[in-house]
């Protein structure tokens, strides 16, 4: 994530939470700067003034997006007790990303994951890689310190990753939340001691 500017102003923040509320309704695919400007009470010349050019407004959306993503997995992390595992855990993350709530901001950061590798080179460059790494870094926690940094837990929470990455993109095309979830579960179970390690010598 790009370091947070300086103490921005409030009429910065402000603005910036408005266009995100925008962003998780409509988008950032077709963002247009007046008609945005125009929904949230400002004008295309203050909104350039504050973030200095529209890339600069789509980045500071990216940025404001997933840290609200990882707030949200981070409360899940932090109110689990101890000890827990990677599966217990994944089911949870998999209960806050079926939940309706929070479709906007998945839709958001799907859309963003895509641009990112279509167009490496724009305001989105690098948001898939950070995010993966967001996601494998939350994943880790649940995992056992003294095996987490093994070839076996490492792909243990990549295959995680992949799950329940697969079944949100199924879930946000269908909306069929009972079927989506009944196959999340059934793999996660299957899942559940692959990675176990074997004893190593006394």
């Amino acid at each position: 994530m790009s370091p947070a500017e300086p103490d921005p102003s409030p009429r910065r923040r402000e603005l910036l939470e408005a266009a995100y509320a925008y962003a998780l309704r409509g988008g950032l695919a077709e963002l247009s700067l007046r008609p945005l400007a125009e929904a949230i009470g400002s004008s295309p010349r203050v909104l350039l003034y504050l973030f200095g050019s529209k890339d600069g407004l789509i980045r500071a959306l990216l940025a404001r997006a997933r840290a609200d993503e990882l707030a949200a997995l981070r409360r899940i992390m932090d109110a689990r007790e101890e000890p827990r595992g990677l599966r217990p855990v994944a089911l949870e993350l998999w209960r806050w990303l079926s939940d309706d709530a929070h479709r906007g901001l998945l839709t958001l950061w799907v859309e963003s994951y895509a641009r990112s590798l279509t167009d490496p080179d724009g305001p989105w460059g690098g948001f898939a890689r950070a995010t993966v790494e967001d996601w494998l870094t939350l994943l880790a926690g649940a995992q056992p310190a003294a095996l987490r940094d093994s070839e076996g837990a490492r792909a243990e929470r990549t295959l995680v990753l992949a799950v329940l990455r697969g079944g949100l993109l199924d879930l946000l095309a269908t909306g069929d939340t009972e079927r989506v979830t009944a196959a999340v579960r059934h793999q996660l179970e299957s899942l559940q001691g692959w990675f176990t390690p074997a004893p190593g010598p006394d």
